[in-house]
């Protein structure tokens, strides 16, 4: 047996319509070419589908069967040619972002909350899982956007630029380094530094100023949350490197102190990687706007 969609439709017509005459006109068809198609229908099926002698025409016990297949397959049918409209139309799709910064959470969350709003059809996960393998896993389609600071010559693969930062010091205000106006590599020898739980080559701290300069601090203690990093810092337990846009809220705070890195001025980049094929989507577009104009606000207090 060979079914076809519109044989589905066919039935779902004419038991709608009670009649041939009817359905033929609902469905822009002859009443002939509609009998025809039955006719073949019921030649494939090996069986009668209505029982033609009552008026209107009621589905045989076969025709009541396909009738319940075609009430549910044909709307899935229908909602699925609304997706790939919708697809072809860039309103909806798949937002699945892994990350390579612990401290973006307090960036990425505002704006994915302005972007929810603008394209309510997207799905958005964050894929915290792949954070240090994401790059390979953007490449399988497991995720469809990567924020990072360290960008990678990776074919396929356009780094969008979203923000500029400066990787600042802090410590508590008590700590003997509050009297210099600069840190340099050299200060970080008699500290415990405070990091994110994840590898050296994506720690600012060391891929801009101690591994250059062949530096260890006294101990590293990986602490995975921000604000947890501030609290030990703040009670004189250790020393952190953070982004200048963390750091907006305690520059006013008497316990701490917040000092650039030296001995020039450190400033690296955050970057949206995506595949080449996914630049043109509207609602990827969108995203690094909102994520660039989001950036502003945050660096502005």
């Amino acid at each position: 047996m060979y079914l076809e969609l519109r044989h589905l439709r066919t039935i779902r017509a004419i038991h709608q319509a009670g009649g041939l005459a009817r359905a033929a006109d609902l469905m822009n068809m002859t009443q002939s070419a509609l009998s025809h198609q039955v006719a073949g229908l019921e030649a494939q099926v090996g069986m009668e589908l209505f029982v033609r002698r009552s008026k209107p025409m009621t589905l045989s016990a076969a025709g009541i069967r396909m009738l319940r297949a075609a009430e549910r397959i044909l709307p899935e049918i229908t909602a699925l040619e609304e997706e790939f409209r919708a697809l072809q139309a860039g309103k909806t799709g798949r937002l699945h972002i892994a990350i390579q910064c612990h401290a973006c959470f307090d960036w990425l969350f505002p704006v994915l909350e302005l972007f929810r709003h603008a394209w309510p059809e997207v799905d958005v996960d964050i894929r915290a899982g792949l954070a240090f393998d994401s790059f390979p896993a953007l490449l399988r389609e497991e995720v469809d956007l990567v924020i990072s600071s360290n960008p990678e010559p990776l074919p396929g693969i356009s780094f969008n630029p979203l923000f500029d930062y400066h990787p600042m010091f802090i410590a508590s205000s008590q700590n003997p380094l509050s009297a210099k106006p600069m840190i340099e590599a050299e200060d970080f020898r008699d500290q415990t530094l405070i990091t994110y739980p994840v590898p050296r080559d994506k720690l600012d701290v060391f891929t801009e100023l101690l591994t250059a300069a062949r530096i260890e601090p006294r101990a590293q203690r990986p602490v995975e949350l921000t604000a947890v990093i501030l609290m030990l810092v703040g009670s004189n337990r250790g020393v952190a490197v953070l982004p200048d846009w963390v750091l907006r809220d305690v520059k006013s705070n008497a316990d701490y102190i917040t000092r650039p890195l030296g001995p020039g001025s450190i400033t690296k980049r955050l970057y949206a990687a995506t595949r080449e094929e996914d630049a043109s989507k509207p609602y990827i577009g969108h995203f690094l706007k909102l994520g660039r104009s989001e950036a502003v606000k945050l660096q502005r207090g």
